[in-house]
Parts: structure tokens; sequence; C-alpha cells
């Protein structure tokens, strides 16, 4: 049994941090953190309660690793599972719940209640419509065996609330409060009897998923207004979904506020520029998260980062015209392509002209340049092959796991099969 606190004590304390991986860790194995209290590490973890009417879980995982993550609780407690609380509707945190209620009929036990917001529901009927494009873009951020298929087998809430809920087992108080931020249906907890918060994915121990560029919109302002939320009950037991618990007020104010302030500059920045008149494409490339806070172990940018947050929120206010009328109505890619390369003198100054670029380590102009190559001569092996180069150095440029993943892709669509 890990000692969790003591690791990332050591973490924000002492600085002591060896990569995402020592933070996020993926084990399946079970750490009483309280007494009374356990987390599960997994993808996403499963947070327990004891109470005097059974277990309350915080999520149940994916699918695929839920019954490794109850084999690990079945350890720590035989008691039934009393209920089961989404703290929102995504597949790592939500997938793994038919596992528990299989058990519980197993068993003979009385089925778990599932708790969360009411826009869960709404979240899996999305899901359903969008199967086929979740697939697609899930191989190109996970790359692995391919899938025609997302997931389909939800298990939607008995229990819902809008704003705020109250649940009691026996002594146990559980306050739900629902906030905005990465999704709309989370739902962050306040447990007083061990001045505890489950936070969701409110916190992950990397810069806050606030811009995915393949995903539904995010919410970085009111994801502020959560998180101060949860400053102000002072908890002394800090529990997110992914990566280390952490305890101490004055450890968990710090992580708080510090994340807190950062997306609240990212918005102000963003806003004020759009209401000065500008297009999406100067802020984009001028608003900055000073990188000594990048450089902090629970904000680096390896999952999501600032650029793509900056473009959600230009996308959440100002919806989706950029401010280049050109790109109003602009004509196909195809076409565009096919009259740069006239221009250029040929699919294969585009094809010079992007190494070139790329050698000189202009790697975002080079990209294009390497798509207008392969858009005006679709089955040109050199163009191909200049666009697999470019992405390949793209995606080991890039820190965040999305952008490799998009360049990824990318290359993998360029490069024949070894």
């Amino acid at each position: 049994m890990a000692d969790l606190l003591a690791l990332s004590e050591r973490v924000i304390d002492d600085g002591e941090y060896a990569g995402p991986s020592s933070v996020n860790r993926i084990t399946t194995q079970l750490s009483e953190v309280a007494d009374g209290i356990a987390v599960v590490e997994s993808f996403s973890h499963v947070v327990a309660f004891r109470t005097d009417e059974g277990l309350v879980l915080f999520d149940t995982s994916l699918d695929a690793l839920a019954p490794a993550c109850l084999a690990s609780l079945r350890g720590w407690s035989d008691a039934p599972v009393r209920s089961i609380v989404y703290t929102h509707g995504h597949r790592d945190h939500a997938a793994g719940t038919r596992t528990y209620l299989d058990e519980a009929e197993a068993r003979g036990a009385t089925r778990p209640e599932i708790v969360g917001h009411e826009n869960v529901a709404q979240r899996f009927d999305r899901y359903e419509l969008t199967d086929g494009y979740n697939a697609v873009i899930n191989a190109r951020q996970f790359p692995g065996p391919a899938s025609a298929t997302f997931f389909g087998d939800w298990v939607r809430p008995d229990r819902t609330y809008r704003a705020e809920d109250t649940l009691t087992y026996g002594t146990t108080v559980f306050d739900l409060h629902h906030g905005k931020g990465e999704t709309d249906d989370h739902t962050w907890t306040w447990v007083p009897e061990h001045r505890a918060v489950c936070a969701g994915d409110f916190f992950i121990w990397v810069f806050p998923n606030a811009g995915n560029p393949q995903k539904a919109q995010r919410y970085p302002r009111e994801w502020v207004e959560a998180l101060r939320a949860m400053a102000a009950t002072e908890p002394e037991l800090f529990l997110p979904a992914h990566g280390l618990p952490i305890a101490g007020t004055e450890r968990i104010q710090r992580v708080l506020h510090g994340v807190a302030d950062t997306l609240e500059e990212l918005v102000r920045d963003v806003l004020e520029r759009m209401n000065a008149g500008q297009a999406l494409d100067t802020i984009a490339h001028e608003v900055r998260v000073p990188q000594a806070v990048l450089d902090q172990p629970w904000m680096q940018p390896v999952y999501d980062e600032p650029e793509f947050v900056v473009r959600n929120i230009w996308r959440l206010y100002g919806g989706w015209y950029d401010g280049n009328p050109a790109r109003l109505k602009p004509p196909p890619d195809s076409a565009l392509a096919h009259e740069v390369a006239a221009l250029a003198g040929g699919v294969d100054a585009l094809v010079g002209r992007a190494g070139e670029l790329a050698a000189a380590g202009d790697l975002r102009l080079a990209a294009q340049v390497a798509e207008w190559a392969v858009q005006a001569a679709p089955d040109d092996p050199a163009a191909h092959g200049a666009r697999a180069d470019v992405y390949a150095a793209r995606r080991a440029a890039e820190p965040s796991l999305m952008a490799k993943g998009i360049f990824g892709a990318a290359e993998r669509d360029s490069r024949p099969p070894a």
C-alpha cells in the first residue's frame, strides 16, 4: 500500500518530480489515505468511503480496468456498495459501473444507487449520437487497435440533481455541488466529517484540460469558480480523480488557487483582446502562460496546453468565425492547394520548401506547406513523404498528448506501412 499523501507532499513541497507518470499512476492498487477512505489508482481513480450503510464510491474507472479495481477494493472492504457517484460522465469515470452492478447481483446484494448531475444522461445521449466520431478521435489520440465504436454500455444515474444535493449514510454526509469545467455535468463533493473534497477532473496534476481541440466545449471561467468554491471549504484532504491525493490545508490552497489564477488570467487576457477587436490569429499567437507556471509539477502542459485553451475561450465567447473574412466561406482545401502549387511552380516546389522550412525549425509553416503539397497531389509519394517527415518532427517537438496524437495520426496517414 503506497503512501500517496507522502508522495504528493514531496512533489509539492520539495519539487521531487519524475514526470507525469510519477504523479498520474495507473496501478489499480488501493491505498488507504485516511480512516475509512481509500483510493484505487486507475484511469480514472475509484475513491471509496466506508460508511455505516456501506461503501460510497466516486467513479468506477474504465470498463477494462474496473474488474481489477473492484478486486483491490474487496481486499480493503467486503461491505456492499451503497452508492456510486459520477464526478462526470466521461468514459474513464463511468464505463466501469456495470462491473459493480454485476457483482451486487451475484452477491444477492441491493443494487447500488447511481448518482450524478442531470447533464450526465444528456452526455450519454450525445455519445450515442457521435459514437463513431468518438472512436475516430480516440484512435487518433490514443493509437492502438482500431475500433469502429466508442462505448455503449452506459449506466445512467438513478438520482440526479441540478445545483446541489446531499447524500447521508449513517453519520457521513456528502454535499454534492455542480460545476462547469472540463464538462458541463461535473460534480465536486464536500465531505465535512473528513474535511475532504472529491474533485473529479477539476484538478488532474497536469495543465487543465480546458481546450481539447477534438472535444466538446470546455468552461474555463466557470472552472475557476468551482476551484475557488472548493478552496473556500478549507479542506484538509483533497481527492482528485487523476493523480495523487493531497493532504494539508495550506498545500491544497496553493494548488487550487494556482490553477484558478492561471485560468482566470487566460480568460481575462483573451476577452480583453476580443473586446478590443483583435482576430483569433493574433490572440492565439500572443497570449501566453508564464513558463515558471508551466514548470510546476502539477501544471505541465503534457495533455492539454494553453494555446488550445485560448482557442476554446474564443469558441465559447466568439463563435467559430476567427476574424479573417477569407475564411468565412473559404474555398475547398484542395482548390486552395492547387492554386498555391501553381503559384509556387508545382508540387515539387512545395515539397522542397516544406523540407527547407522544417530544417530551419519552422515546423508550423512547414506543416502548412506540406499539407498544400498533398492536397494538390494526393497520390504523389514525394508529397506524402515530406508531409510524414514534417509531422514526425512536429510530434517529437510537442509537449501535449493532444498535439502529439493529431500530428502522429497525420504522419501515419502519409507514411506507407513498413
